[in-house]
Formats: structure tokens, sequence, C-alpha cells
């Protein structure tokens, strides 16, 4: 596939998901870009490493980022941004590999499905833990900056 191609289904797929999730209709197209870029952020750490694991870490820590950012723009909940903008890192397809190797009494290779499976699912948790952790620190740092100067003006 062609990166822009990639990047214009991950935005289709996000903003779509923004519709069933009912997010407002103003942020769709951020729903969208946020989901775009943490599909692509994922493309390209795969194309570099070659491990779908770290790649799907990378593009959640990065949904979280630009999500957070979005959320003090739009004054929403960075969850209204963050779960359509991971839509596209869901390792969906391993997880019905998974269940139909079952079914075909394959479990060698459901097992192998079902542990990938797992391991994004927990890249995709980790991701977003890192990025709300760093974030709380940024914005911790700026409170106390803002109070430092609020301090130093009334003296």
């Amino acid at each position: 596939m062609n990166w822009p191609l990639e990047a214009f289904l991950s935005f289709l797929a996000a903003g779509a998901f923004g519709v069933v999730f009912n997010t407002p209709r103003r942020t769709l197209v951020s729903c969208g870009l946020v989901g775009m870029s943490g599909w692509l952020i994922y493309r390209m750490f795969f194309l570099m490493f070659d491990d779908s694991v770290q790649a799907t870490f990378a593009g959640a820590f990065a949904v979280a980022l630009v999500a957070h950012i979005l959320a003090k723009k739009f004054k929403m909940p960075m969850i209204v941004f963050s779960i359509a903008g991971i839509i596209p890192l869901v390792p969906g397809s391993r997880a019905y590999n998974s269940m139909r190797s079952i079914v075909e009494n394959n479990y060698l290779e459901a097992i192998s499905f079902a542990a990938d499976a797992l391991m994004i699912s927990g890249a995709i948790a980790m991701g977003l833990v890192f990025a709300e952790v760093l974030m709380q620190m940024v914005f911790k740092q700026q409170a106390k900056r803002i109070q430092k100067k609020i301090g130093m003006t009334r003296n």
C-alpha cells in the first residue's frame, strides 16, 4: 500500500468511529487526524524496525499526545479524541485469526495469533498511559511556572 492511501483510510476509519461514538460534529475531522497521525507513526516505525508491538506503542503514544493537545484546544475530554484515534491500531484481524484457528483445531497457530494480539493490545495501553504520565508532568511544570510568575507579580 502507499502512504497517501493509508493516511486517507486511517483518517476515514477514525472519523467513522467518531460518528459511531457520537462525538460532536466539530471534532470529527480532528478525530480523523488523530487516527491518521497514529497510523502513520505506526507504519513508519514498523517499516524501520519490523516489530508491530513497538510500532503500535509509538502509534498509541502519538495518538495520546495529539489527543491531549486537541483536548486542550477544544476544551473537551481527551477520551473523545483518543478512542477514535486508536481504532486503526487495534489488532482485530489477529484476534479474528486466533478465533478462526481455534475453530479449525489449529491450536498452535491460534496461540501465536492470540499472543500477538495481546501484546499489541498491551502496547496500545502502555502508549496511552506513558503519554498521559508525560502530559501530567508537563502540565504540573506549567502550573508551577505560572504560580511562580504570579508570586513574582504580587511582590
